[in-house]
């Protein structure tokens, strides 16, 4: 390949940029994060585009802080029942997540591809008065730099993510040995399909058409074997499910639909 630098041409070896660039290409989607950053201000309106995340947000934070608990034996009744744990949230977009989490006491770390997620998130941080130290930085970066986390969290975002077993395996390091990530994604079924696309985005429009791909949603048994090929072993799958008369969500046996991970490292 030849690069042109001020009127010079030299020779640059082709085979580590190509190999870069296929494995960018296979963890991260580009129009995914530009579909992203287009909503950046609206991740703190809870009846605007990321409405259902506002909503699923008490569970999620729910089984976040009982899973750390339980592994770092912590009290969760506490109101710092996660001081002292150091937590990276990856694609952590406004910081829905990562602001609850520093109120526990945590030490949060939230890096989304997209800067203008970023830069929402560290404007409402700095609004609340919280500390948390967010990066436009892609997780494969962060894992290069040889970072280790007690938790890695990775919220509705294996789904977007084109080669799911590729970018475990190439985020896995930044677990530290005795470390835990947690994930939430969708399932791979028709009853997902109809409920969290047809349903959600095309009759609801509870999410804006064209924010989940079917065919990209990863079954409980795929996510499980790519965890474990990455190094890591899986300890608990707990499912969520919507209530219509409560409106509101909760933690299930059915992972038919929405389901939740964790996986250790030894």
């Amino acid at each position: 390949m030849a690069v042109r630098l001020s009127g010079l041409t030299a020779t640059a070896p082709e085979g580590p940029l190509i190999v870069m660039a296929e494995a960018r290409n296979r963890t991260l989607d580009a129009d995914e994060v530009a579909r992203f950053a287009k909503l950046s201000g609206e991740w703190w309106d809870a009846a605007g585009p990321f409405k259902p995340l506002h909503r699923i947000n008490p569970t999620r934070l729910t089984y976040i802080r009982d899973q750390l608990c339980r592994k770092f034996g912590r009290d969760k009744k506490a109101a710092s029942s996660l001081k002292g744990l150091w937590v990276l949230d990856i694609g952590c977009g406004g910081g829905l997540v990562a602001e609850p989490l520093t109120r526990l006491g945590a030490e949060v770390t939230g890096i989304d591809p997209a800067e203008e997620n970023i830069a929402a998130a560290k404007a409402h941080a700095e609004g609340a008065g919280l500390a948390i130290a967010y990066r436009a930085e892609t997780a494969e970066a962060v894992a290069a730099s040889g970072a280790e986390f007690d938790a890695v969290l990775l919220l509705e975002v294996v789904e977007h993510v084109p080669d799911v077993p590729a970018f475990l395996k190439a985020v896995a390091p930044l677990v530290k040995p005795g470390g835990v990530m947690i994930l939430s994604t969708l399932n791979r079924t028709f009853k997902a399909y109809a409920l969290a696309i047809i349903g959600a985005e095309m009759i609801l429009r509870w999410l804006p058409a064209g924010t989940h791909q079917w065919e990209r949603f990863v079954t409980p048994e795929e996510l499980g074997s790519a965890l474990r090929a990455a190094g890591l072993s899986v300890g608990d799958m707990t499912g969520m499910v919507y209530h219509p008369l409560g409106d509101d969500w909760r933690l299930s046996s059915d992972k038919d639909v929405n389901y939740f991970a964790t996986a250790t490292k030894a």
